[in-house]
């Protein structure tokens, strides 16, 4: 059977026609010969992300981004959808997150499969999107509080330096230097003293070594006495020392209740009378000698002298 040229032409066209969608899907990242799903995720900012850029689980490519656009809320979100090539199944709770591919930029996704017992996700499913914070951002968020601390501390050191300068005027500048030359004769005559203090050791060594060595005899006869001490019967001496208190005590207490001679001196009243009156009677007596000396003399004299009342 010959086959016409306009027939030939015509199936060529369709070829090519075939080729051409079949190429621009792959380079979408949709391979029409693969039975795909497609599932989608909403990001506030995908920066990085471009299409045919990898989609993994647990760092397997299963698929790639196929499109990424606006929401039609009006939200200025993003739109990213996911061609997942491999059957893998995960939970519809799965999570979309968005990643640093590499320390010089570039995004990608990757499907945190959940394994929840819920219902698997279906082609066409909206995933949990989410951001995995990269290296960047995370430099960004130690170095930013660092930063702000620093030029707090920036501001208090520049604050404490003119506050110095206020302060070191050149009164107090002036007086610093004569505190420090008056510290410098100080520590002159420091040196000068330590200097005589050796000297005087020096030539007072021996007296010095014989100080000690009689500092060293006493030590070692008050340890002597000391062990004396501890061995002498000291608790002897302490009954003795009881039994002789309460001997007085009793001495006492029978002086105190009048008993014996010294009580009854003490507590006599007769007697105190009768002492009284000899102390007045031997007043009297000596005022009449001191008054009348002649008339106590009869006893040498062999003539008796009357006696004068005046």
């Amino acid at each position: 059977m010959k086959i016409s040229r306009e027939v030939k032409t015509a199936i060529l066209v369709i070829l090519g026609i075939v080729l051409l969608i079949f190429g621009f899907n792959y380079l979408k990242g949709k391979n029409l010969l693969n039975s795909s799903r497609t599932f989608y995720a909403v990001y506030d900012n995908v920066e990085g992300l471009a299409n045919s850029t990898p989609v993994t689980i647990n760092g397997l490519a299963v698929g790639k981004v196929q499109n990424i656009s606006f929401t039609e809320d009006g939200t200025a979100k993003l739109l990213v959808t996911l061609l997942v090539d491999n059957d893998f199944q995960f939970s519809k709770n799965s999570t979309a997150e968005l990643y640093e591919a590499g320390l010089i930029g570039g995004k990608a996704i990757a499907i945190v499969p959940a394994f929840d017992n819920e219902p698997n996700a279906e082609a066409g499913d909206f995933l949990k999107g989410s951001v995995k914070a990269g290296l960047s951002e995370l430099l960004n968020q130690k170095l930013t509080p660092l930063q702000e601390k620093i030029e707090i501390m920036m501001v208090s050191a520049d604050s404490l330096l003119t506050n110095l300068n206020d302060v070191f005027d050149e009164q107090t500048k002036n007086n610093l230097k004569g505190s420090i030359a008056g510290l410098n004769q100080t520590i002159a005559s420091f040196k000068s003293t330590s200097v005589s203090l050796n000297q005087l050791i020096n030539d007072n060594k021996e007296n010095l070594d014989n100080t000690l060595s009689n500092v060293e005899n006493i030590s070692s006869n008050l340890s002597k006495v000391t062990d004396s001490l501890a061995n002498a019967d000291l608790g002897e001496t302490v009954k003795k020392l009881e039994s002789t208190i309460n001997n007085f005590d009793k001495i006492l207490s029978n002086i105190e209740a009048g008993e014996g001679s010294m009580g009854k001196l003490l507590k006599d009243e007769g007697l105190y009378n009768n002492l009284e009156g000899a102390t007045k009677e031997m007043k009297e007596l000596l005022e009449d000698i001191k008054l009348h000396p002649k008339r106590y003399f009869r006893i040498l004299s062999k003539k008796e002298i009357p006696y004068n009342e005046d």
